[in-house]
């Protein structure tokens, strides 16, 4: 059966992606390379380390993280070490805490499809990055069924009929306003009745704060279970909320074992440096990143390039 790995790229490639990732962070970049420097030009060694902090924060990596990621790099290099000693090391452990999770969608399962349950809060991207990562699994060879789960808006299952038409991904909708279950299930049983390699569900928008939207997101998974197992439960985060974004994080994983996290909207924000928070708070990888509104510009989350992409212009 099919297995979703993250396919070697080409030097090329790799380039290619590298000055996309830079170029789409620069919002990020920008604002944690100039409060870097002002750290390493201040006076006194107790106000670099602050100003380090400072320039973390800034970059919404959250307090825990940045405690952590401060105490760690003072550890290896010393108090009083060079600004390029401690640009070095905080990169490499920064790179450290984003490599410690499995970035890999799952296997499929022996007896059918990989189910890939999809959710998070509405205007997140959600029904977007649905369709973009069939668009990704239809490209790969995939064969891909989508499941139009969120029954609420009319507009979700129209957009994903869209990237049905788009990908050529088998689509299975249900009566507006009907059972989100019900969808879930016919779009497993589709899956497995045509020899799918995949299945997205596209749920409805929960409200995180909403415990009777979160028990139906858990009858969904119960329904699906009955055919298959999930293989993951992707939550889509939007990255331009920041530590709102780990609260959400918080909440989902409470309700539902998430697997991994798509963060969207990286290009548009200053608080990249969330992705370091959620790693940190919930060990939960982030394993696709949104940088932009093409249907390529899911990409696959790699802690090399996002660090080379934070420190970018940095220079000292």
């Amino acid at each position: 059966m099919a297995l979703f790995r993250r396919r070697k790229k080409s030097e090329d490639e790799a380039q290619v992606t590298k000055v996309r990732l830079r170029d789409r962070l620069a919002r990020t970049s920008n604002g944690f390379s100039q409060s870097l420097r002002l750290a390493f030009g201040g006076t006194g060694n107790e106000a670099m380390w602050q100003g380090i902090e400072d320039a973390l924060l800034l970059a919404d990596v959250g307090l825990e993280a940045t405690q952590s990621l401060v105490a760690a790099t003072k550890k290896e290099v010393g108090r009083s070490a060079s600004a390029a000693e401690v640009t070095s090391a905080l990169r490499a452990k920064i790179v450290d805490l984003l490599s410690s999770h499995d970035e890999e969608i799952s296997e499929t399962t022996s007896e059918g499809p990989a189910v890939i349950l999809v959710v998070g809060v509405n205007g997140t991207g959600k029904t977007t990055s649905t369709g973009k990562l069939a668009q990704r699994f239809v490209g790969e060879g995939q064969k891909v069924v989508l499941g139009a789960a969120d029954t609420f808006r009319a507009a979700a299952a129209d957009q994903l009929a869209t990237w049905a038409e788009r990908t050529g991904a088998l689509l299975v909708r249900g009566a507006d306003q009907g059972d989100p279950a019900a969808v879930a299930f016919d779009a497993v049983k589709t899956g497995v009745d045509s020899g799918a390699d995949v299945v997205l569900l596209d749920t409805a928008g929960r409200l995180h704060t909403k415990s009777g939207l979160m028990d139906e997101l858990g009858k969904v998974r119960r329904v699906v279970e009955r055919t298959l197992p999930i293989s993951e439960v992707l939550l889509v985060l939007d990255a331009t909320t920041g530590q709102n974004a780990v609260v959400q994080a918080r909440e989902f994983a409470a309700a539902v074992h998430v697997t991994g996290i798509v963060l969207t909207k990286l290009d548009g924000t200053a608080k990249g440096g969330v992705v370091i928070a959620i790693q940190q708070a919930l060990g939960i990888p982030v394993k696709f990143i949104g940088i932009g509104e093409g249907a390529d510009d899911l990409i696959d989350f790699d802690a090399e390039e996002f660090a080379d992409a934070l420190f970018s212009q940095t220079t000292i």
